[in-house]
């Protein structure tokens, strides 16, 4: 009679071993085929569902070799801007990115699903089921940024930028150079001191940035905010009130230029902003530039910008003080300094580095000098990475604090704009303070020589050694010569500046 077999017995030894085997096999199986689905959507479906899988994975290169093959065409940052700053493209993403996610994180459940083991029980279940989860996640997680931060955009780009070009007003062309014929654009950057303390709003800061579109080369002038004798041109309905400009004296600042035209805002019936018109008015007056664009930031939207970059630092030059007015020729309401030397500052010691001027010899001009510091400061550290994780913040700060009329429509084109500054536009400075102007008695003409010779800079010399240079010839007639030789204040690189 056959002696009964046992587990102990070699063939019991075989079939556990055989069955163990298999088991291995099983959860290898599921294992690598729930990663293949989740590193490539449906890859790892085709054994068990090969049509649904095929399609999916097809679907999934289809849409890669699309982008591959536009992104080059165009520029990969100029496509991904191509598509941030476009409402309509947006609204394309958004439902792609949320159907694509759900079919991939499909196909991993039903792959996850299909090879799980009949006998996987206990930890070895649970460990499975929690793979094809953190598998799920990897692709949920970062498809609902995406969405997310894209209805962020979409949103901004509603709320913060105007829909439609004013009228008569011409933008950039289409095609492959959005600025061709177009030589200069000039934005106006105002800083408002528009808060829950105060009534109205004053230009607290005013920059005009000069922008050249075929090189990106930037030129920002600072004009000062008690700055006298402005001059309105004849298009401006204030000047039916003033017709030799806003000239009463020290009561006629340029900050105060806004509140006139605010109050007679009947005079301006296509104005929603009548006191940005008057101030954009006089802005170019003053410089002697057309102003194109307009962007306003209030006092706390500058403390919660520097905030969502996580901080700014800057070479403090001098002590400044914190929280101080002048009061009958007294500082007064003191809380604290700013002290010299390299500091790392939050968003409100950048806004009272930037506003502070109880402390200094000479105020306001010195205000403008650490204006022009944190400007230089703010461009040189922004970084990409750190403001897309930050994004949901700045966008928050941009969309309560920021008002800007430049027409949805146009902001591809001024993103190509800001490409060309970063690739390879100097930006320079020229602030218009007591070193090189008289605030109470500006010299016009003084000024805008000033501004033509900063914005047209002289071509190098040919070198005399050189057999075949020639004497060059400029295509802009330069206006009748005033002296703009000054000491101080005199235009220079904004990032060596500080």
């Amino acid at each position: 009679m056959a002696q009964s077999e046992t587990p102990e017995s070699p063939r019991g030894l075989g079939e556990r071993g055989i069955l163990a085997r298999r088991k291995s096999r099983q959860a290898g199986r599921f294992y690598s085929l729930t990663a293949a689905s989740t590193i490539l959507p449906g890859l790892g479906l085709i054994p068990s569902r090969r049509r649904t899988g095929v399609a999916i994975l097809s679907g999934f290169v289809l849409t890669v070799l699309v982008v591959l093959g536009y992104a080059p065409a165009k520029g990969v940052t100029s496509s991904v801007i191509s598509v941030g700053v476009s409402r309509r493209a947006l609204m394309i993403l958004i439902p792609v990115l949320i159907i694509g996610a759900v079919i991939w994180i499909w196909g991993i459940i039903v792959t996850a699903r299909d090879n799980l083991p009949e006998s996987a029980v206990g930890r070895p279940k649970v460990a499975m089921v929690v793979f094809a989860a953190l598998a799920a996640l990897l692709v949920f997680a970062p498809a609902a940024q995406s969405v997310r931060y894209a209805v962020i955009q979409r949103s901004l780009i509603g709320s913060v930028f105007d829909q439609l070009r004013p009228d008569g007003a011409t933008g950039p062309g289409e095609g492959n150079d959005p600025w061709a014929g177009t030589d200069r654009v000039n934005i106006m950057l105002v800083g408002s001191d528009a808060g829950g303390d105060r009534v109205g709003i004053r230009p607290d800061s005013l920059m005009v940035a000069s922008i050249n579109t075929q090189t990106g080369e930037t030129v920002l002038f600072g004009i000062p905010r008690n700055l006298q004798n402005i001059p309105f041109s004849k298009d401006n309905p204030l000047s039916q009130k003033s017709p030799d400009g806003y000239n009463c004296g020290d009561q006629c600042l340029m900050e105060y230029v806004w509140t006139p035209g605010r109050d007679n805002a009947d005079l301006f019936p296509s104005d929603v902003n009548p006191g940005l018109a008057a101030t954009k008015d006089a802005a170019s007056q003053i410089l002697g530039l057309p102003i194109d664009y307009t962007t306003v930031i209030n006092l706390e939207g500058f403390t919660q910008l520097v905030d969502a970059m996580g901080g700014v630092t800057v070479d403090v030059k001098e002590r400044v003080c914190i929280g101080c007015k002048i009061e009958g020729g007294v500082v007064v309401g003191t809380t604290g300094y700013i002290e010299p030397g390299v500091r790392e500052l939050d968003g409100y010691h950048a806004l009272w580095y930037s506003r502070s001027r109880a402390d200094s010899g000479d105020g306001d001009f010195s205000r403008m000098r650490r204006q022009r510091c944190m400007a230089g400061a703010l461009l040189n550290q922004v970084n990409p990475t750190s403001m897309l994780v930050r994004y949901p913040a700045l966008a928050r700060t941009l969309r309560d604090n920021v008002t800007v009329d430049i027409p949805q429509q146009d902001l591809k084109a001024r993103a190509e704009l800001v490409q060309r500054i970063q690739k390879g536009g100097s930006i320079k400075s020229l602030p218009l303070t007591n070193k090189n102007i008289n605030v109470n008695r500006p010299d016009y003409a003084k000024i805008h020589a000033m501004v033509f010779d900063a914005i047209n800079p002289p071509e190098p010399k040919p070198s005399k050694s050189s057999p075949t240079s020639k004497k060059s010839t400029s295509s802009t007639t330069t206006p009748p010569s005033t002296s703009t030789t000054t000491k101080g204040d005199e235009l220079s690189d904004i990032t060596s500046s500080c």
